[in-house]
């Protein structure tokens, strides 16, 4: 009897592979259309991992300048960036079945903010949270900025456009 195993290595480069065959989107429609996907939302799943550990976290995101910004008191998603500064964001629409599929993956690299930086204090007022409250908190909050790297945007009306519904954009 053969044990079945699998050839993940085949899986992995699937949409790889697909992409060479897909129509693509100009570039510059292509961003335009990710950046109108990212302002129409604002909640994410951060996915960060460290040796022994994955943390996917949904969390509230601030899109500011081109880059992603995320307050947070603490959690498990900190040990994973402490080890580990790639993490992937996704974004999405609940399920409306396979004609109805619309979704971005980000992949990036996290950084810590310094509180109160002019970095945090832009981010602050584009989130409208007052300098003296933040001030007031026992420790100011944490804020995480993800620059992209890469973008997967999937969205099932782009084949009504002549595109393939997956679209791939490095930054």
């Amino acid at each position: 009897m053969t044990m079945w195993e699998m050839d993940y290595e085949s899986a992995a480069k699937h949409w790889v592979e697909k992409d060479k065959e897909s129509a693509h989107m100009e570039e510059a429609a292509l961003k335009e259309r990710i950046e109108g996907f990212i302002a129409g939302h604002n909640t994410c799943a951060l996915a960060t991992a460290s040796a022994d550990m994955v943390r996917n976290t949904p969390i509230e995101y601030n899109y500011v300048d081109g880059e992603f910004y995320f307050f947070s008191e603490g959690g498990l998603k900190f040990k994973g960036l402490k080890e580990n500064k790639n993490v992937g964001l996704a974004i999405f629409e609940p399920y409306g079945g396979f004609g109805n599929l619309k979704s971005l993956q980000v992949e990036g690299v996290a950084s810590m903010v310094e509180p109160f930086s002019e970095e945090y204090l832009k981010v602050m007022e584009f989130k409208k949270i007052p300098v003296e409250a933040m001030k007031k908190l026992p420790q100011p909050m944490n804020l995480i900025k993800v620059v992209a790297r890469s973008y997967d945007y999937l969205d099932s009306e782009l084949k009504k456009e002549g595109f393939s519904s997956r679209q791939h954009l490095e930054k």
